[in-house]
């Protein structure tokens, strides 16, 4: 299972590749379904909860506490939420990686780094994907979608390549 926040960038972009896999997704958004881009949509977003609070602080520390491990990408050092997350990730002691997209040359190499942290930390059952915004970095989605996509083959059943 995968589960983000739902908000545009890093989170939308990993429900985004699940949905099209068929991997299950959920986790926490913020009240009345928050993003930048307005109220994340319930029917293609399944499985989503709302916290009782607005602050994206409340549902980053709920999707962190209930998944196995976290994962956050970026392109440069965590800022903001994502810093935030690697915090908490860091607080509930959790497997936790977090790529910077910026270091690595093809997306092979980033997907080879994410399968063997799996397999290291195997079973996961629940994935945190978290990262940027889209207003923090327009590039972000596309990214890790493609990322996310080749990490499960692109194929169904889902399998880890």
């Amino acid at each position: 299972k995968i589960v983000s926040g739902g908000q545009t960038g890093a989170d939308r972009a990993a429900l985004d590749a699940s949905i099209e896999l068929g991997i299950q997704i959920g986790g926490w958004v913020p009240s009345n379904r928050w993003s930048e881009d307005g109220k994340l949509p319930i029917a293609r977003y399944i499985g989503h909860y709302e916290t009782k609070s607005g602050n994206p602080a409340v549902r980053t520390e709920l999707n962190v506490r209930d998944s196995d491990a976290t994962l956050i990408f970026s392109h440069g050092p965590l800022t903001g939420g994502s810093a935030l997350t690697l915090k908490l990730a860091q607080i509930y002691n959790q497997p936790l990686l977090h790529i910077n997209l910026l270091e690595f040359e093809t997306d092979g190499d980033v997907v080879q780094l994410i399968k063997d942290w799996i397999n290291m930390n195997s079973p996961l059952w629940t994935l945190n994907v978290a990262g940027p915004r889209h207003s923090e970095d327009p590039e972000i989605y596309e990214d890790v979608k493609r990322v996310m996509i080749g990490l499960f083959c692109g194929k169904k059943p889902l399998i880890l390549c």
